[in-house]
């Protein structure tokens, strides 16, 4: 079973998608497309959601440490010593991974199955859509932190909360008139949420090496064994989740081919909402327009030119570059790093208070 925007099977042979396949196997060693039984996993992913969570009743006031309490038990798969390799990984990104992931989200909004919940519920458009940026990286700092996800920290509390209000909206949108069972699966389904876990691990893996950042192949790999984790306490138990570098590439072609891109004006407003989130109208001031600009250069840099188009996001200019620019004391950082142990040291402190100071400051 599949919704009927899934779309992979007819597009993963176009001219387009051989191209990528020809060149993958060509550089990687590799076919960028994942075997078709992964593929049809996947696309039944769209019907699964939080089996536990959404058998509860809604509870508002009761503690997320309490509700959840019997479906926390670690995992066979779980290595504590994997979680904090990649939730170090993930630190050394600094702020830098808060804006990336942000504007990487904005190709996402295309697909129904991702806008309309976030349409339908309301919290992402309008003057709360930078309030929602900055509650997102408050979440990313408590769950990286040194044992942020272990019981009683801030970070696993964040991540239960928001299971909690997960199975509500799913709950509310699954019971209106409005939601496209067969189009879209389940609202917030296991398959949308494993690609959000992918749009903190691989992607900004790869694609932040832009930037300077030389996260390594075995680095991606804990950071995604980190952000499965995070999803385990969120309740994301899916059928199948990618483990290897290859596993992880393969489902960022298959994201690439499946989408049916009908998410229409919803997800131009979400779109736009994010664009204008740092706009320094009602702050002004020099550091407010930097701000802004470099929201707008990573939105720029890091988003396909016909996605930027399509949904009229502002131009950025030579804020575009702004990814650019630290390239070359990340590069040196990055590099001395593993060489003396005191400099990963002192860059995981210096990029931990880093990113307090960048939240602080927004707040």
């Amino acid at each position: 079973m599949q919704p009927t925007d899934f779309l992979y099977f007819e597009r993963k042979e176009t001219p387009r998608a051989r191209a990528m396949r020809a060149a993958a196997r060509a550089l990687l060693g590799f076919d960028a497309a994942p075997p078709d039984d992964v593929a049809r996993t996947f696309a039944a992913m769209y019907y699964d959601g939080d089996p536990f969570a959404d058998a509860l009743p809604d509870r508002p006031s009761a503690r997320p440490e309490e509700i959840f309490a019997s479906d926390l038990a670690p995992p066979a798969w779980l290595d504590r010593t994997e979680v904090e390799r990649g939730a170090r990984a993930f630190r050394r990104w600094g702020p830098d991974v808060f804006r990336f992931a942000g504007a990487i989200t904005l190709q996402g909004y295309g697909e129904a199955s991702v806008a309309k919940p976030l349409a339908m519920a309301g919290g992402y458009v309008g003057d709360s859509a930078r309030r929602r940026v900055l509650e997102t990286a408050q979440f990313w700092i408590a769950v990286s932190e040194p044992g942020g996800l272990e019981p009683g920290a801030r970070g696993r509390a964040i991540a239960l909360r928001v299971r909690q209000m997960h199975a509500h909206v799913r709950k509310r949108l699954l019971a209106s008139p409005a939601w496209d069972l067969d189009a879209w699966g389940v609202p917030i389904s296991q398959a949308d949420a494993i690609l959000t876990l992918m749009g903190g691990s691989f992607l900004p893996g790869v694609a932040m090496h832009a930037m300077g950042y030389r996260t390594s192949a075995r680095e991606i790999e804990s950071l995604m064994h980190f952000w499965r984790w995070i999803g385990h306490l969120m309740g994301v138990r899916p059928r199948w989740y990618p483990t290897s570098i290859r596993e992880a590439a393969q489902l960022t072609f298959l994201t690439l081919f499946k989408g049916a891109h009908r998410a229409g004006e919803d997800g131009v407003r979400l779109c736009q909402s994010f664009a204008a989130a740092f706009a320094p109208a009602s702050r002004g001031g020099i550091r407010a327009r930097i701000d802004d600009g470099v929201h707008r250069g990573f939105t720029r840099f890091f988003l396909p030119r016909s996605t930027h188009r399509k949904n009229g996001l502002p131009r950025a200019g030579l804020w575009a570059l702004a990814p650019l620019a630290p390239f070359p004391f990340h590069f040196l950082v990055h590099s001395l790093r593993t060489l003396v142990p005191s400099i990963d040291e002192a860059n995981d402190a210096f990029q931990r208070r880093r990113r307090e100071r960048w939240l602080a400051a927004r707040l």
